[in-house]
């Protein structure tokens, strides 16, 4: 479907305030400069308020008034600047992303292949120039070379032809322009050369230049490919339709669009709650993991409040829809996420604006050049020889490498410490950070939760409730038969929705469960408790005999006190923010020996925590692993959360690290700090490269063979500063 046969309208969504917005993907985005040219272009427009480009997803987001402009309007305006625009689908983007690393693959292997050939032959003609090689060999050379480079620069060259097509037809230059510009002289002076039998052709050059251009770009494209499993992450956790119950008490399923506030719905045992609400009739246990980060399963009945997205573990439940889709929690939860992933952009977009001014510098520089020596006297071959050098050597692949490259060596440093990147620039991010905020549960503590207190795991009583709890699906008897290493059940268990677990052993009734469901009383159960804060308490009751409570909680990473004290001496400021109870909290800042803690804590109030710090100057380390921490996580100025955590909580976050211990925290900041001063060191080359190679091949010292050595060795350098971080990897801070 053409853009112009399309309704956009029908994808505008109006605000209560009349504003209107519209999500759009947008084609042929391949730099920082693409982004900023769309966002002033559309923010130009009257009527246009707010334009945003996610340079990772494409994803544009436009407001505007929708009296002074229109939807089809600012589709046009994108089509004016190149730019091809769709209605934005995390899935078809995905598709397109992958096509075009699969193409950029293909490109280098075809550029390698032809760069490592074509080399060959010419270092033949190099040494035979100075041997007396004879001019038929030399040309028979220079057109076997032409037969290798010709269809590889062709296939090779597509990503940054099509990039350099649709700039220009849009009026405007991109660093893909003098690319393009560059090797098609390359290309076309080297065949006039081997026509007249000459002794230089620059074939060798060409897809030298485009190979490492394509490691560059491969490599960008890798890093950016790790920040988009969010809109899929949060997806699946969204319910398409929602079971109605009908006045006269029947069934139906319908889309969440049909549901509206006041109705009621059906939810079974095993379902996600599709819409916010407030229990009618049933009683069950919620995993609100996703909204509160606990992995204890919360009872509910007639009254309390669900939540979209949560897990129905137990009894059918009937509830009154309160809000509509599109306003639930986690919707809202949702749109924290986009809106601080978008603010994460600024951060950038200063160096960004700065590469928008590399195309004009090269063209005139090269432009310069050929006019000078034209001028000075020079045939135009030898001052187009000179005008291509200048091309080639201001090409920016170290500049270009120059980041990525420290990005992957670190990242398999990373690695090998227990952490995964998700976020291109996170490396930075990391390493400028001076405050670190903990979540506490599944952060600072293990997420399954052990035996503790004075219960012991051994004995036959231990055994029993062990083999019993097998039979259950709750978390803590889950927890139970793994601290007992219960392997066979029971036969003939029997599970009473919101209590626990029974059976008749050898003439014996045997519970596990709650307090009451196992005889314990309010009093007893509380004095079981009181010595350890936070526990969660699960019973066992054999016949007749007195309840035996076991207490489990979420105890501290091995390494988590050893891990905070070594932070505390690289002089990190630290807190702790919590939606856990106060008591808990208290127990475990304690234990570390953190001063600032806040216990309760919504997404809301941890937003606020992370911007009233940002307020004071702080770069913030969030470490959490809860959908209620998701925002904080994408709203700080850097993210790790622990693989335990939810899908969409590892999504938002930019980094997750392996395993049980806590000093990965500590391993990615002191990595972090060393790959920062590498990747300064690769800039201030860079620059310097150019500060010093431009005037040098404006003065005519150099031939674009020698510009293609020199692009290529700064390559190099910038690739072995990066590769020398690995020198000091083990060392994990």
């Amino acid at each position: 479907m053409t853009a112009h046969e399309r309704d956009w309208d029908a994808f505008v969504t109006l605000s209560p305030e009349g504003g209107a917005h519209m999500d759009l993907a947008v084609e042929g985005v391949t730099c920082a400069a693409c982004m900023v040219e769309i966002e002033r272009g559309l923010s130009g427009q009257s009527g246009v308020e707010k334009a945003r480009l996610n340079l990772t997803s494409h994803r544009l987001a436009v407001d505007w008034k929708p009296g002074e402009t229109s939807a089809e309007h600012i589709v046009e305006t994108l089509s004016r600047l190149g730019y091809r625009a769709h209605p934005f689908d995390p899935a078809t983007v995905r598709a397109h992303a992958d096509a075009t690393g699969k193409e950029l693959l293909r490109a280098m292997a075809v550029a390698g292949f032809a760069m490592m050939n074509v080399m060959l032959l010419s270092v033949s003609v190099w040494s035979g120039n100075v041997s007396g090689m004879e001019p038929e060999t030399r040309d028979f050379f220079h057109w076997l070379s032409a037969l290798i480079a010709l269809p590889a620069a062709a296939y090779a060259g597509r990503p940054f032809l099509r990039s350099a097509i649709s700039a220009l037809s849009a009026r405007r230059l991109n660093m893909d322009v003098p690319i393009v510009i560059g090797v098609s002289l390359a290309l076309f002076l080297s065949i006039m050369q081997t026509l007249h039998s000459a002794h230089h052709a620059y074939f060798e050059s060409a897809v030298m230049l485009l190979f490492f251009l394509l490691i560059g770009r491969y490599l960008d494209h890798m890093m950016r490919r790790r920040t988009r499993a969010f809109a899929e992450n949060i997806a699946a956790l969204k319910a398409e339709t929602a079971v109605v119950i009908r006045p006269d008490g029947s069934l139906r399923e319908v889309p969440l669009s049909k549901v509206e506030p006041g109705q009621r719905i059906f939810v079974r045992a095993g379902e996600r709650v599709p819409l916010d609400g407030i229990v009618e009739r049933g009683a069950s246990e919620i995993d609100q993991s996703l909204v509160t980060g606990e992995t204890a399963l919360a009872r509910v009945g007639e009254g309390d409040a669900v939540y979209a997205g949560t897990l129905n573990a137990s009894a059918n439940l009937t509830v009154a829809v309160t809000v509509a889709s599109g306003a639930t929690l986690l919707d809202e939860v949702t749109r924290l996420i986009e809106t601080a992933a978008q603010a994460k952009s600024a951060y950038v977009r200063l160096a960004d604006r700065a590469a928008a001014l590399y195309s004009p510098f090269v063209h005139l520089a090269a432009a310069l050049t050929f006019i000078g020596w034209l001028v000075a006297g020079d045939d135009w071959q030898q001052a187009l020889v000179i005008a291509i050098s200048v091309l080639i050597i201001t090409c920016p692949c170290a500049l270009g490498l120059a980041i990525p490259a420290v990005q992957v060596v670190t990242s398999g440093l990373l690695f090998r410490a227990g952490v995964l990147l998700h976020s291109g620039d996170a490396i930075e991010r990391l390493a400028e950070v001076d405050t670190i905020v903990f979540d506490k549960t599944g952060t600072l503590t293990l997420a399954v939760p052990e035996l503790v207190g004075g219960a012991a795991g051994e004995g036959p009583q231990s055994a029993l409730a062990g083999r019993l709890a097998l039979s259950s699906r709750h978390p803590l008897a889950t927890a139970l038969a793994r601290a007992t290493r219960a392997q066979v059940p029971l036969d003939g268990v029997a599970e009473e929705a919101g209590a626990g677990v029974r059976v008749v052993h050898e003439g014996r009734e045997l519970r596990l469960g709650s307090a009451a469901f196992c005889g314990l009383s309010e009093e007893e159960a509380a004095i079981a408790v009181a010595d350890v804060p936070g526990a969660s308490l699960i019973v066992f009751r054999d016949g007749e005999q007195a309840p035996v409570p076991f207490l489990l909680a979420q105890c501290l990473r091995p390494d988590a006190v050893a891990t905070v004290a070594r932070l505390k001496a690289a002089g990190y400021r630290m807190e702790i923010l919590s939606g856990d109870r106060s008591a808990p909290v208290a127990a475990i800042a304690g234990a570390l020996g953190i001063a600032d803690w806040r216990a309760g804590q919504k997404p809301a109030d941890k937003i606020a925590r992370l911007e009233a710090l940002k307020g004071e100057g702080a770069r913030v380390l969030m470490v959490g692993d809860g959908l209620n921490d998701a925002p904080a996580l994408a709203a700080a100025h850097v993210s790790l959360s622990p693989v335990t955590a939810v899908h969409v909580a590892q999504a938002a976050a930019d980094a997750v690290f392996l395993g049980d211990r806590l000093g990965a925290v500590d391993a990615a900041l002191s990595l972090s700090r060393r790959a920062r001063g590498a990747m300064v060191q690769n800039l201030w080359f860079s620059t310097l490269y150019n500060a010093v190679a431009v005037p040098f091949a404006v003065a005519g010292f150099v031939t674009p063979l020698l510009a293609a050595v020199a692009m290529s060795l700064s390559s190099v350098v910038v690739t072995l500063n990066a590769l020398r971080l690995r020198l000091g990897g083990q060392e994990t801070g």
